[in-house]
């Protein structure tokens, strides 16, 4: 069988009526071309300060990859022969068995950008497949051995405005410090402070970890005040390497003030072990009212992804360690749980908050209607499982007439996956000519105004709601 040819079609997720279709080309035009910007993601900021080639395609494009890993676990590949978790495993055998269930991946996200990752990036004619396998990982692994494919290479190719990573509240940045001293690098690379095992006494490891946070801050474990200057100053410490944002991976949105006595005696007990859940839970949700308060102290925006639950199965999360694709969405609540933190720190000047779910519902009937009310509620860009093409229009529909277009993040990719950054801004900016072509179409914006629009939300939003 001839191998299948990879090529993108031109007018690629854009509405299939002749007449919108044209205005949405006119108005993706407007955008195409447009710098990335980029406010959370996982990138790490060494391989752009090492800025080493990338190994070969397996360890880039396939064994960090759970969005493509985790459905290969579904079809029946072990999460081991392809790498997850740094298992030992031959790059080329392990490439053979993601191109032999690439049909798998037919309709979803992961295909889309895979393919506008092999045909743009690289330049590659031929989808994978069994036949393919082997050329297809000759091709990639010479175009990644050439300097026009080392990260820094591919940042100023992509027209990055803007990178964020994402780290642990004790590190040091050391590779943020390289970059900002490097006087050959000129982008703008961003830490953002993550501190949800410091703040979560159900945290597997919390006892530890905040022993290292007191001990490196030169402080006693068990002092609650201390403790909250401990946080301060490494907030302060990531802000000096040019942070912008703190942001909160937690169960739920559950936020609670608590009176100092209170929260002091929660955790003495929580660096004690001896919470129980639901006490565990109230700290928590104080600490995010205090998380808050810090925001509004020192300006970080806040952003919050509540409405996971991360390692689903036990004996995967065992032997293979978190992000090895089995974290599953559940339902999120935010009118309640949010309340506390918006009753007192809801309409303070220049304090940002941003909400993400992968609970759809919450869309329309909780979040826009916050974002519609708060000055500081701005609606968070599709996330995780459904930063999809579908997925983002119906975001659209179910945020817009509450919220209009002005409340929302900008768009997120939320990846570790370098190479499909731009694709993934790609589909954003599609889907949403699309959207506003059908507006402009029905009569309900001006194709002036829809032009202006798309150029907001693109680029000015991102960087008006996370300051930069």
């Amino acid at each position: 069988m001839a191998p299948t040819a990879l090529t993108l079609d031109p007018d690629r997720l854009l509405p299939a009526d002749p007449g919108t279709r044209e205005i949405a080309r006119e108005l993706f035009a407007q955008v195409e071309h447009l710098p990335i910007v980029s406010p959370h993601g996982h990138v790490p900021a060494e391989w752009l300060a090492d800025d080493e080639p990338f190994a070969d395609p397996t360890n880039l494009l396939l064994s960090p990859d759970h969005y493509v890993t985790r459905l290969l676990h579904a079809s029946g590949v072990d999460l081991a022969a392809v790498g997850v978790g740094g298992s030992d495993v031959d790059a080329r055998a392990a490439w053979r068995v993601f191109c032999e269930r690439w049909p798998v991946f037919a309709g979803t996200a992961s295909a889309g950008w895979l393919e506008h990752v092999f045909a743009e990036v690289f330049g590659i004619a031929e989808a994978p497949s069994a036949g393919t396998a082997d050329a297809l990982f000759d091709a990639l692994s010479a175009a990644l051995a050439t300097d026009a494919f080392r990260p820094r290479a591919l940042f100023d190719r992509f027209r990055i405005a803007a990178l964020a990573t994402t780290d642990d509240p004790l590190d040091a940045l050391d590779g943020h410090r390289r970059l900002a001293e490097d006087p050959s690098f000129h982008g703008r690379v961003l830490p953002t402070f993550r501190p949800d095992r410091y703040l979560d006494p159900a945290a597997p490891a919390f006892t530890d970890d905040v022993a290292r946070l007191a001990d490196a801050q030169g402080r006693p474990v068990d002092d609650f005040r201390g403790y909250l200057e401990s946080l301060a100053e490494r907030r302060a410490h990531f802000i000096a390497r040019g942070a912008v944002s703190a942001d909160h991976g937690v169960p739920d949105a559950y936020t609670t003030a608590l009176d100092e006595v209170d929260a002091a005696s929660l955790y003495r007990r929580a660096v004690r072990g001896e919470l129980s859940s639901a006490e565990a839970r109230e700290l928590r949700g104080h600490m995010l009212v205090e998380m808050a308060r810090m925001s509004i102290d020192d300006g970080l925006v806040m952003t919050l992804h509540p409405g996971v639950l991360r390692g689903h199965n036990t004996a995967t999360h065992e032997t293979f360690g978190p992000d090895s694709g089995h974290d599953i969405p559940v339902a999120a609540e935010f009118t309640r749980n949010l309340r506390p933190l918006l009753e007192r720190f809801g309409l303070v000047k220049d304090f940002h908050l941003v909400l993400f779910t992968i609970d759809e519902t919450a869309y329309s009937r909780e979040i826009a209607p916050l974002a519609g009310f708060y000055p500081s509620v701005f609606i968070g860009a599709p996330w995780w499982f459904l930063d999809a093409p579908d997925a983002i229009g119906r975001f659209r529909s179910a945020v817009t007439e509450t919220a209009g277009f002005s409340r929302g993040s900008g768009f997120i990719d939320d990846t570790r996956a370098f190479l499909s950054i731009p694709a993934r801004h790609d589909v954003a900016r599609r889907c949403d000519a699309g959207f506003l072509a059908r507006y402009v179409a029905e009569g309900r914006i001006t194709r002036e105004r829809a032009r202006e629009i798309i150029v907001d939300i693109t680029d000015r939003q991102p960087r008006e709601v996370f300051k930069l």
